[in-house]
């Protein structure tokens, strides 16, 4: 038997409001986060959306993760364009590997029931 165990998060970034002090430059949010600086350009991994309710939404694999989880917030073809408000906290796992991506982001799927993903399910 296979164990497979899900990682955990190298980073997690929850919707917060910028205190600005005097000389601070205000960033602009997209969606209440003003975090997505501290996602690396160039590190692959999987993520993890969750509400407020620390429900988990959606599960995503990229080999560059700061460029495809601002896309899910963008972009008209994402299946979270209609959940994109209930998103809280987003968990960030750095997965060079191109297989073990995948393998967790399937697992993680299906063992936790991310409520948003309709590829690779097999709980329902």
């Amino acid at each position: 038997m296979i164990k497979i165990e899900i990682p955990n998060p190298d980073l997690t970034i929850t919707q917060r409001k910028q205190v600005l002090k005097p000389g601070d430059i205000e960033i602009k949010d997209i969606y209440g986060f003003i975090d997505f600086h501290l996602i690396p350009r160039d590190k692959g991994g999987i993520f993890m959306f969750y509400n407020i309710n620390d429900e988990l939404l959606f599960v995503g694999k990229a080999r560059k993760l700061r460029q495809r989880i601002k896309k899910h917030f963008e972009d008209n073809v994402s299946p979270m364009k209609k959940h994109r408000d209930e998103v809280y906290t987003i968990e960030v796992c750095y997965v060079e590997d191109s297989m073990e991506r995948e393998i967790y982001e399937t697992y993680i799927v299906n063992t936790l029931e991310a409520k948003y993903n309709i590829d690779k399910v097999f709980y329902k």
